[in-house]
């Protein structure tokens, strides 16, 4: 009997032994593996290997010994849990929308049993130019330009001329207004692409900035105007006051003779905050009188808002003598306007 049981005791340990072995060799083989990254396609075309992809796009992470993985990033930026998901030979993930490089962020996958990185060119958006401030300045002022993916800006100019960069980060740059600026475009530059402001920095023609400027006089009807208004101001220390007296009343300035000349000139330009009951209330932009070729604006209350209108918009006169800013909502509201000039 004992010999019966001891042998029953070795064949129960044997059998224990043998599984274990096979349970490690299979562990080994299949799963006690580091990752191994061997491409990246999209989410359509998962046969076609990608060379490159943007910020904030899904892809495919392909290779083998992915199943658990637990950490994804991006040139050290982590991707949260519930934007990838993963499988033994592929991981889908979506790219976070910021990186901090514009075309080489290495990918880096952490499973149980290690991490592989891929490098791999993950390129940001072309840069874009939501708005400056001033929009208006001398040789040297500091311009601020906000917007987004301007990381690792290579250059920035206004028009032809490159401006000394201050400061910069994903979201904002700080440069100096370069020599002989009067009006230009400004246009950042990074290694993915360009992008160029919505409006002109500056003006070549100033018809009011602190002062409305020789040649020129009030000649509003039904609005009462302020040229030295210091409350609500855009640049600098004063700004006009325009309170409508009645309903499709017009803010007017006129050219005393001769009148100035547009040739060389593109654009109309100018400023205007919407005072209390303006939100959503229309006026017409008149140029030399001429009702029939107007062009309509949309004030917005509490807020400057900077218009550039094209010549075009007014059938391309040749000369300027007059601008009239006329409420089109029948409202008696009080706007300020500020910065008006030709460009």
């Amino acid at each position: 009997m004992i010999k019966k049981l001891k042998k029953y005791n070795h064949s129960i340990l044997m059998i224990m032994l043998i599984t274990m072995i096979f349970s490690c060799k299979k562990e080994d083989n299949t799963h006690a593996v580091p990752p191994l990254i061997t491409g990246v396609t999209d989410l359509i075309n998962r046969g076609t290997a990608l060379s490159s992809v943007k910020y904030g796009e899904w892809i495919v992470i392909k290779g083998a010994h992915l199943a658990t993985t637990y950490k994804v990033e991006f040139n050290a930026v982590l991707v949260a849990d519930s934007l990838y998901y993963a499988d033994d030979s592929t991981v889908t993930v979506k790219i976070p929308a910021n990186l901090p490089d514009p075309i080489n962020n290495p990918i880096t996958v952490t499973t149980k049993y290690g991490s592989a990185t891929y490098g791999f060119k993950i390129m940001q958006p072309a840069p874009i130019i939501t708005r400056f401030n001033p929009e208006a300045g001398a040789t040297g002022d500091q311009v601020t330009i906000s917007g987004n993916h301007f990381n690792g800006v290579t250059e920035v100019k206004f028009d032809n001329a490159v401006a000394a960069i201050v400061s910069k980060s994903n979201q904002e740059l700080k440069v100096n207004v370069p020599a002989g600026v009067t009006s230009a475009f400004i246009t950042v530059t990074t290694p993915v692409g360009m992008a160029t402001s919505p409006i002109r920095f500056g003006f070549k023609y100033i018809i009011y900035d602190e002062r409305l400027q020789t040649g020129w006089s009030n000649s509003s009807y039904s609005a009462t105007a302020v040229f030295n208004h210091t409350t609500t101001v855009k640049r600098g220390t004063t700004a006009i006051s325009s309170a409508y007296t009645v309903g499709f009343g017009g803010f007017r300035v006129s050219k005393a003779a001769p009148a100035v000349s547009l040739a060389g000139f593109s654009a109309i330009k100018f400023s205007v905050f919407g005072g209390p009951g303006t939100e959503a209330k229309r006026a017409r932009v008149i140029i030399n009188g001429v009702s029939t070729t107007a062009f309509q604006i949309v004030l917005k209350e509490g807020a400057w808002s900077t218009f550039e209108i094209p010549l075009s918009n007014f059938n391309n006169p040749a000369t300027l003598s007059s601008i009239e800013i006329k409420e089109y909502s029948g409202a008696i509201v009080t706007v300020y306007l500020d910065d008006i000039g030709i460009s």
